[in-house]
């Protein structure tokens, strides 16, 4: 009885021993992943707060000096596109207007030499035609020392659709327009840049490029390209004087959003193009990759703590949402 008693003892010393050993072992993991999450959270509101603090104090007044006296701004006609080029006209740089409607191109560009009195050039170019269009634009541009070239020209869905309603030319024009164009412009404008070692360099992706996007699936895989390909790009430069600069934005209130009232009006969290890109404009030459505005910074990080597959399921209850909104807004 004694030797049973004693094995008996041993054996439950031993299991108690390994379950402390078992317990510590989950108590330094769980320290580990609060931690990180702690972290996580304090570099998240810390860049709200840097983006936030920069669209206040930061001025673009320098950026002519500091990049180029040209800027190329693609889709320059409405919405973001128009912004960014009335914002750094306004800080004397500029202006050369790319987009489909030479009207629209026209009248934009009388506005900004009346209002800011600086110099323009358009080009009328229809992206969706694809690599056609590039020499026109080669030639458009030669002798301009570009200093900046944003590349926000891009398409998107009417409404949230499966692929097996979408058109043909819906789908290349996301192809054309939203990936072609802004590889081909980079590629145009980039060798002059790098041999005068300054430039910038705005590509504008989108937060749908996070994880795959049900009904929109064409959309978000093309900006998740955009993402790849410009920090790919920015590493590539990194020591040329040039900078590359992603752009990762959630909503924000344009006409791309109108479909829907829940996205399509300016609110805390979907600024209008405005308050965005004066805001996106201060993180030039700072941030390499960011969502240009303070409230988008806390959405981004939110949205990257959940794993592909709540992205995913969550990402089509959102899009046929919008969906249903869309349809009922035409009604």
């Amino acid at each position: 009885m004694a030797m049973g008693s004693d094995s008996f003892r041993l054996l439950a010393g031993d299991i108690l021993k390994k379950m402390e050993y078992t317990r510590d072992m989950l108590a330094i993991v769980g320290l580990v992943c609060v931690g990180k999450v702690a972290v996580d959270t304090s570099i998240a509101l810390l860049s709200a707060l840097r983006i936030f603090l920069l669209s206040k104090l930061h001025s673009v007044e320098g950026m002519k000096k500091k990049y180029g006296p040209w800027a190329i701004v693609t889709g320059a006609t409405d919405g973001i596109g128009k912004e960014y080029a009335r914002q750094l006209a306004r800080s004397g740089i500029n202006i050369i207007l790319m987009s489909r409607s030479l009207d629209k191109l026209t009248r934009v560009a009388q506005e900004i030499e009346a209002e800011f009195n600086v110099e323009t050039q358009v080009i009328q170019v229809d992206f969706s035609a694809g690599r056609s269009v590039f020499d026109k634009i080669s030639e458009s541009i030669q002798g301009k020392e570009i200093g900046i070239l944003v590349n926000n020209v891009g398409v998107m869905y009417e409404i949230p659709m499966e692929l097996t309603e979408l058109s043909q030319d819906v789908i290349w024009q996301h192809v054309n327009i939203n990936m072609g164009s802004l590889t081909m412009m980079c590629w145009l404008v980039l060798p002059q840049m790098l041999q005068r070692r300054k430039g910038a360099i705005i590509n504008i992706s989108s937060s749908s490029s996070l994880g795959p996007l049900p009904y929109m699936n064409i959309y978000s895989a093309s900006k998740i390209y955009v993402d790849y390909f410009s920090r790919a790009l920015s590493h590539e430069v990194r020591n040329s004087g040039v900078t590359v600069q992603t752009l990762v934005p959630f909503y924000i209130a344009t006409n791309l959003t109108k479909f829907s009232d829940f996205i399509g009006r300016p609110s805390l969290l979907v600024p209008n193009a405005q308050t965005f890109v004066s805001s996106a404009l201060s993180t030039v030459g700072v941030c390499n990759r960011t969502t240009g505005y303070w409230s988008h910074e806390l959405q981004f990080f939110a949205a990257s703590l959940f794993p592909t597959w709540f992205w995913v399921r969550y990402g089509a209850v959102m899009q046929l949402f919008l969906r249903r909104d869309a349809l009922k807004k035409r009604k």
